[in-house]
């Protein structure tokens, strides 16, 4: 795709997979400029230390994913799930030939003031909720520990993707959820959009090949799943901690994360506040 923002829904699923499948991803400044930093070292860094830096940008972890699972040779039978992991196949000077310079959602929304405070406000909640993910995941001990915090981190991609290339239309998807708070999230999104952005999303991560467990995780109907239930878990709070500790919808929210946890709602409280620090 080119810079040429889209002003008005494509048709159907197909149309929005086809057209965003194949849209250029763009990350965050600090991630670019960490990226930049880290090659002048090249010979002195591993997939660890590129993992660590841009762990918590949501696009560039996509992009990452994207690009390895699109990539990956035919002969190998593994899927990485991780970045880390993506970076391992790919190897070092490879990673840094396919990534840079980089792409950013400031450049590209340097003149659309209102959708980049939009989608600053979608990748804040996602990296809030992939720390409560991945506090979970290590309490029950869960072997998937890095593949939940990667769920969680891209649970919203699709709307991130949305303000970047969409700016108009997620506005007024915004604008009419602030205008009516009853309306649902899928029902507004499918009149704005002509289709919902979970089912869109699914759509992308089936077509861009990335790992079934990852696609499992982030689907909000495997939610009897512990490990989905850690991700559903961790956006909730994260979206209704926004604003702060008093939205009216926590109660219920620490009832469910102490059942997940298995600890006392007292205690899942004192683990919350850590979690947050």
């Amino acid at each position: 795709m080119d810079t040429t923002r889209l002003t008005r829904p494509l048709a159907d699923i197909a149309a929005w997979t086809a057209c965003l499948r194949t849209a250029e991803i763009p990350v965050l400044a600090r991630s670019a400029g960490a990226v930049e930093d880290l090659r002048l070292n090249e010979d002195s860094v591993d997939a660890n230390l590129i993992g660590e830096t841009i762990a918590g940008d949501p696009l560039m972890t996509l992009r990452v994913l994207v690009h390895a699972a699109t990539n990956r040779p035919p002969r190998m039978v593994t899927e990485p799930e991780t970045v880390t992991a993506a970076i391992v196949m790919m190897g070092i000077t490879p990673f840094f030939r396919a990534f840079g310079p980089l792409p950013t959602v400031e450049d590209r929304l340097h003149d659309e003031p209102e959708a980049l405070a939009g989608l600053t406000e979608v990748m804040r909640r996602a990296h809030r909720a992939a720390n409560f993910a991945l506090g979970f995941a290590v309490h029950r001990m869960d072997h998937d520990a890095a593949v939940i915090h990667h769920a969680a981190l891209l649970h919203d991609f699709a709307e991130m993707l949305l303000w970047c290339h969409a700016p108009v239309l997620a506005l007024q998807i915004r604008q009419a959820q602030r205008a009516d708070a009853t309306l649902r999230s899928s029902t507004v999104q499918k009149e704005v959009l002509n289709v919902a952005l979970p089912d869109l999303q699914q759509a992308l991560m089936r077509s861009w090949r990335l790992p079934e467990i990852l696609m499992r995780i982030t689907d909000d109907r495997h939610a009897e799943h512990p490990s989905t239930k850690s991700v559903m878990l961790a956006i909730r709070l994260a979206r209704h901690t926004a604003g702060g500790w008093d939205n009216a919808a926590l109660p219920d929210d620490l009832r469910d994360i102490a059942q997940l946890l298995n600890l006392s709602e007292t205690a899942t409280a004192r683990v919350l506040g850590e979690l947050d620090t």
